[in-house]
């Protein structure tokens, strides 16, 4: 462990890439509505639902609202919550982490518990999404394997041409068609 000194500051990231996620923004950014809505590929009223709820906070300027880089930021993990499955109201909990910690073992435990139950979910989701894909990659076998079998073998085709060059040089003298 490293000895801290007064100008040191404890930050704790969590380096979690996601897809297509934003790249981190500037402490004193500050962004509308209609930016964020474009960023994030959501609609305004998304946006203020959120705020709502109490999960962003941004600031009125006459009619304007004005969304700081931690407003960004929890857009940001609000979605990612929602792309693994987690409700509006669990996502909430989760931003609101700090006041969690605050309030001592009466609400940590009960977090803890409904943050293992997700990982099992999600894990039981992916086992579940594995076992599907092995599924069809195994019917994409099967079929790729009876369409191999309806083409005829080099042999076959060999004697289907030979075949049809004797039916038409004995057929040609009755039809009056030439073979060629």
């Amino acid at each position: 462990m490293v000895a801290k000194n007064e100008n040191d500051v404890d930050v704790r990231v969590n380096v979690w890439a996601y897809g297509d996620m934003n790249k981190p923004v500037a402490p004193d950014s500050e962004f509308t509505i209609r930016e964020l809505a474009q960023e994030f590929d959501v609609t305004p009223r998304t946006l203020r639902f959120y705020e709502q709820k109490g999960m962003i906070h941004p600031v009125r300027r006459g009619a304007s609202r004005i969304y700081s880089a931690i407003d960004h930021a929890r857009i940001e993990l609000i979605l990612r919550g929602k792309r693994v499955g987690f409700a509006l109201d669990e996502i909430k909990e989760i931003l609101d982490l700090e006041p969690i910690y605050r309030g001592g073992r009466e609400r940590l435990e009960p977090a803890i518990e409904r943050f293992e139950a997700r990982v099992m979910v999600l894990k039981q989701q992916r086992e579940d999404v594995d076992h599907a894909i092995a599924e069809l990659q195994a019917g994409l076998d099967w079929m790729r394997d009876r369409l191999a079998d309806r083409e005829p073998s080099d042999e076959v085709r060999r004697r289907a041409r030979a075949f049809e060059a004797l039916a038409a040089a004995r057929l040609d003298p009755w039809s009056g068609l030439n073979a060629e």
